[in-house]
């Protein structure tokens, strides 16, 4: 494993605790931009999140409806009632965005789609870089007002569904992940910079519940306006 992953792990509570554990749950309340933009509702109400650790699976519930719950894995996203029953479902949803190239509006399942794959890389941030077959490697310094930032690189293999296959990840002088790169490929085609922010720890896991995204300009700075916010509590692993 790189020597710098290596202590970033320790320093978010090490590789022995995640690997015991299966499943991150908690409370997030959202502020989207993006949702305008592929015109979808906006929805400010708190949600259950579930994130499988080792395994691409996420749940959010509410979604929608109040009795609904939407689940992504990268091959299936479901939207079921609570008597579990499938509302709507669709196979290979990667294929949706590839035809329409992130032009088009959004339906329940293309945003179901995202927010999963979306949620899984960044709340998984930075033990999702152990994973196998993603290559790692340190880049030069960030200079954030004054004080220096550690950037690794990241290049995720194809059978891992997240942003763009190389994404880059900021870490403060404490080690903590504070940014986090990547590019929207199938939104609306933008370079996104993705602040986190108050940490608090969890079963052992340091965790940011304060979590703001913007677009990122030609200097790597982050745009105005705001295009998400995501506040996170009740977090909670097993």
């Amino acid at each position: 494993m790189n020597e710098l992953l290596l202590e970033i792990i320790k320093a978010h509570g090490g590789l022995d605790r995640w690997r015991c554990l299966s499943r991150l749950e908690a409370t997030t309340v959202t502020d989207s931009a993006l949702r305008g933009i592929k015109g979808l509702a906006q929805d400010e109400h708190p949600r259950q999140v579930t994130v499988w650790l080792h395994e691409e699976r996420v749940r959010l519930k509410p979604f929608g409806d109040p009795d609904w719950q939407c689940d992504f894995s990268p091959d299936r996203v479901t939207i079921s009632a609570g008597d579990d029953t499938v509302v709507d479902d669709r196979h290979n949803p990667r294929a949706i965005f590839v035809r329409h190239n992130g032009v088009l509006p959004w339906d329940p399942l293309d945003l179901g789609y995202f927010e999963g794959y979306a949620l899984w890389t960044c709340l998984n941030v930075p033990f999702v870089l152990t994973m196998p077959d993603v290559d790692v490697w340190e880049i030069d310094p960030w200079n954030e007002s004054g004080e220096i930032w550690r950037v690794l690189r990241a290049r995720f293999p194809d059978s891992i569904t997240t942003f763009r296959a190389e994404q880059d990840f900021f870490f403060g002088e404490d080690l903590l992940l504070r940014r986090h790169d990547y590019h929207l490929d199938i939104a609306t085609g933008f370079d996104a910079v993705h602040l986190m922010f108050d940490y608090v720890q969890a079963d052992g896991i340091n965790f940011p519940t304060c979590r703001r995204i913007y677009g990122r300009g030609p200097d790597r700075r982050p745009l105005t306006p705001l295009m998400v916010s995501i506040d996170v509590s009740n977090v909670r692993f097993s």
